[in-house]
Order: C-alpha cells, then structure tokens, then sequence
C-alpha cells in the first residue's frame, strides 16, 4: 500500500511525479486531498466531485483505491486531470511530438497574420509547432494527443526559461495589450529562441521517468455537473451504486473568470485568438447571485439523490458571507439530517479567494463537514 509522504511529497514515485500535473488556479493543496479522502472513506468507497478543477480530490480517490468521479467544465483542468489519471505511453507520446513538429512549416504565412502578442510572446519556431499542435492534435478523443497536448499546456508560458514563451506568470494568462507593454517595458522585446521539439521532449522524459501512476477506477466527466449529474443520478437508480464522500470547493461568488484568465490555453485547445469572458452559462464569472445559488442548488441537489445513508458531505468554501451563506443554506436543505461542523482555514498561502482579488477583511476559506455517520460526528 502506498504511504502518502510518497505521493504528497517530492517526486521519487510516479503518483507523486504526475499529482501536481497542470497549472490551475482554485486547486486543492495535494496534501488536504489526500488527507480528506483518507479520513472520510475508506478502500473500495464511492466518492464524487462535482467542481473538479485539475482532479486533485478524484486524483487522491484513485490513488488510494477508491472509486472515483469528478465532473469539470473547463476543459483545461478537464485535460490535465483526465491525462494524470491515465497517461499514454511515453513511446506513442514522443513520437507523436515530432509528427506534429515535422509539420510546423505549414503554418509560416499563419504566424505572420498573428497578432503581435503571440509574436512577442514565442519565437518563430514555437508559434508554427503550437499553431501545428492546435491544429492537429485530437485532444478530446485521443489518449495520446490528450497527454501531448496536456503537456504543452503545462508549459505554455511561464517564467523564462521554464515554459515556451517570453517572461509570463505560469497560473495565469496575462491580457494581450498588458503583456505587449510589459514586454517593452521590460526589455523583453523579443521571445527566446527555442527549439519546441527538445525542450517538450525533455519535459515529457522526466514526467515519465518514474513511470505511470497507479491509479484505481477513477474517471473526469467533461461537463456541466448541473446536467451530468442527472445523468449520474439516472445511473444511480439503475446499478444502486450510491457515494459515500462527496468532497468539493465550487466556485466563489464574483471572484475570478476561469475563462479569461486561461485564455492562452484555452486558444492552444482552438478557443479565439483573443481573450474574452465567455457568455455561456456556469462557464464565467458569477456576477449574478440569483445564477450562483442556483448553481449550488442544484449540484448539491442532485448529489443527495445519490449519497449513501451513511456518507460524508466535506465543502471548502470563501468565508465572505454571501457565499458562506448561500453555500450552507443549500447543504443544509438538501442534507437536512446530517450532523455539520465548521474549519477555518485561515490564509498560510496564496488560496483561490486571496489570488483573486478578496479584499475583505473575511479573509481565508472555512471547510462545511457535514456526516450522517453512526455514532460521533468527526
């Protein structure tokens, strides 16, 4: 059995090595995800996750041999947490690598119409091997293009040096006229010079170096949990299969629009070439509050539909009231017998509400644990 200093620490081992697969903001800390599956199920459980972000709490279930299900929208975290939990392998990945590199020359009168962003932003050579790569990799139904492609989006931008661009911050994409100034400003007129084909072979190799994760029945919806989940409940009724952990964080009320600021690997997966917030539903930011608690409403709804008698409910949540409150109101309607207590979790380091901008003074998150277990509560 693995210990979990193995995987939450360092990267001697591959579940290690793959669990902090992907930049994303809104992640779980790796150690509170396994942490929390550890405590609250046991092997052979059913857990869900119906606001997955990159997967760290479905990552953890399978790790440590439960069932597990998360549903994600964003098709950025979708990827990275579909890739990490199944990889292809690293023979069929490389050599993919240079058929899409072998084919980057087809793409020399694209760059040049681009935008001077992207033409700040990657050398000549980059730009025609991610133009290749948007173009021909099969992201949503190949293993192996899924796991390339996750791979390029891991290194997409970043601190120079370390990703494919010109100086950016990893986490998050920069809008296009900031960036072009920063750049100027900055002495950073021109992109590195970088030959995409060894630098992402190179990233590849030590990502698969101690080889692939382990990992139990463990699967990423790409999807609206508000319609997958009935889709889930359906399922529920006909095999009788019901969830012992239902373990989240949903989105925080206005905070951040997790399209516009992953926009640059939101064009690499053939989104619009410029940033801009996306009008769909439960895909922006949540400015209506009416809009944010039906979200909850009818996650959380569905979710009882499918929960075992004895089963715990674990939220992480912002402390600031509307969304504390509207995040508790909707716990306690649909789970009306279960036991809760509360955690706070003061900031220690930069967390989803901090990082997007909460200025208030209800600063940090605060963690709902609600259980219908037999005798005490915690």
């Amino acid at each position: 059995m693995i210990e979990l200093k193995d995987v939450t620490t360092g990267f001697q081992s591959p579940e290690a090595r793959w669990a902090r697969f992907g930049p994303y903001y809104a992640m779980f800390p790796l150690d509170f995800a396994f942490e929390v599956v550890s405590k609250y199920s046991k092997r052979g459980d059913f857990i869900i996750d119906p606001f997955a972000g990159r997967c760290s709490s479905v990552y953890a279930g399978g790790v440590l041999g439960r069932h597990s299900l998360g549903i994600e929208i964003n098709p950025v975290g979708w990827l990275y947490g579909t890739v990490k939990l199944s990889p292809a392998d690293k023979e069929c990945v490389i050599e993919r690598l240079y058929q899409i590199y072998s084919r980057r020359n087809f793409y020399n009168r694209s760059v040049s119409k681009m935008p001077i962003f992207y033409r700040m932003c990657y050398s000549n050579e980059v730009l025609k091997f991610l133009l290749a790569a948007r173009s021909l990799l099969k992201w949503q139904t190949d293993s192996v293009d899924a796991t390339l492609m996750s791979i390029i989006l891991v290194y997409l931008h970043g601190k120079l040096g370390e990703g494919l661009s010109n100086q950016m911050r990893m986490t998050k994409s920069m809008g296009m006229e900031y960036s072009v100034r920063w750049w100027l400003e900055n002495g950073f007129k021109s992109a590195p010079e970088i030959n995409p084909v060894e630098f992402i072979k190179k990233k590849i190799e030590w990502r698969y170096e101690k080889g692939k994760p382990c990992i139990f029945d463990s699967e990423i919806v790409f999807g609206d949990s508000t319609i997958e989940l009935r889709k889930i409940v359906e399922r529920s009724k006909e095999t009788g299969i019901k969830f012992s952990l239902l373990f989240t964080s949903p989105p925080y009320c206005s905070l951040t629009d997790y399209y516009a600021d992953q926009w640059l690997r939101l064009w690499l997966l053939g989104g619009p070439e410029r940033p801009k917030a996306i009008g769909e539903k439960h895909k922006g930011r949540f400015v209506s509050k009416e809009d944010y608690y039906n979200l909850l409403d009818s996650v959380f709804g569905s979710c009882s539909k499918i929960m075992d008698n004895e089963s715990t409910i674990y939220v992480r949540t912002d402390r600031r009231e509307f969304t504390f409150e509207s995040t508790m109101g909707v716990l306690k309607k649909h789970f009306p017998e279960y036991r809760y207590k509360l955690v706070d979790n003061p900031f220690k380091r930069r967390t989803q509400t901090e990082l997007h901008g909460n200025s208030s003074k209800e600063g940090g998150e605060i963690d709902i644990i609600l259980s219908k277990k037999r005798g005490n509560m915690i």
